[in-house]
């Protein structure tokens, strides 16, 4: 799943240019028995297996071993590995998580990133305590698996890579970087049915494109996500009489 995921499109190109290292660990090839068994039932009872102590742990401990030599190969101290379990109980994940651990990837000492990818009921509590860092979570709700949440993380971080998007600005200018909703976007024809480009989008004037653009930001926050913009009205350095009036402006258009 995980090989077909970062088979195409912009995670794709960032592994076949070495801007991303992707290796996959799968733990039945670390069971010891003839099944390969990675799961077991419950202690306790109830439904559904859990992930077994031995071939997980097995697995994450190649996985940092890995990294060890890489960086003994290249002839340097070796750097930090951390440890993430894709977890429902984990912090809830923000660009601003992505963003920092981009940044500590991109570093002149980078830091590696292990995701543990949960199944059936979970892994053995004594996985997390032993050998988890931190527990990441992409939402409120339940998948049957963590693979699809590690892509999150995973497409998410490499988009934000240095020289990953060929312009850094694209990926500056995305929802939540500035603690905003995006604003509306409009590409050629410049009428569609009864419906039509705002003029100021036409008009040239690049000051007053970025105040539009800046005010439908605010105006989206506020009608779609207002706790982003509650939160950012507690931070000084994110909110000013600027962004004020622009507010208001917006909220009088709107009624």
């Amino acid at each position: 799943m995980i090989q077909q995921a970062s088979s195409f499109g912009v995670l794709s190109r960032a592994i076949k240019q070495q801007q991303l290292v992707l290796k996959c660990f799968n733990p039945r090839d670390y069971a010891e028995d003839k099944h390969r068994t990675v799961d077991d039932r419950p202690y306790g009872g109830g439904p559904g297996m859990l992930m077994k102590v031995e071939p997980l742990e097995k697995a994450i401990l190649a996985a940092k071993e890995l990294a060890a030599k890489k960086w003994a190969a290249k002839e340097t101290a070796a750097k930090a590995t951390k440890v993430v379990y894709m977890s429902p109980q984990g912090k809830p994940l923000n660009q601003q998580m992505l963003v920092a651990q981009a940044a500590k990837m991109a570093a002149a000492e980078p830091e590696d990133l292990i995701l543990i990818a949960g199944r059936y009921e979970g892994i053995d509590e004594r996985i997390i305590e032993s050998l988890v860092d931190e527990e990441w979570s992409i939402g409120d709700y339940v998948l049957s698996g963590g693979e699809l949440a590690a892509m999150v993380i995973v497409d998410g971080i490499t988009r934000l890579l240095p020289g990953v998007l060929g312009d850094d600005d694209s990926a500056l200018q995305d929802s939540f970087m500035q603690g905003l909703l995006d604003h509306p976007h409009y590409t050629r024809p410049e009428q569609i049915n009864d419906q039509t480009v705002p003029d100021v989008l036409l008009s040239g004037d690049h000051q007053a494109i970025q105040r539009w653009r800046l005010k439908q930001a605010i105006g989206r926050t506020w009608l779609r996500r207002p706790e982003l913009l509650d939160a950012m009205k507690h931070d000084a350095s994110r909110w000013d009489d600027n962004k004020a009036s622009l507010l208001a402006e917006f909220m009088a258009e709107h009624e």
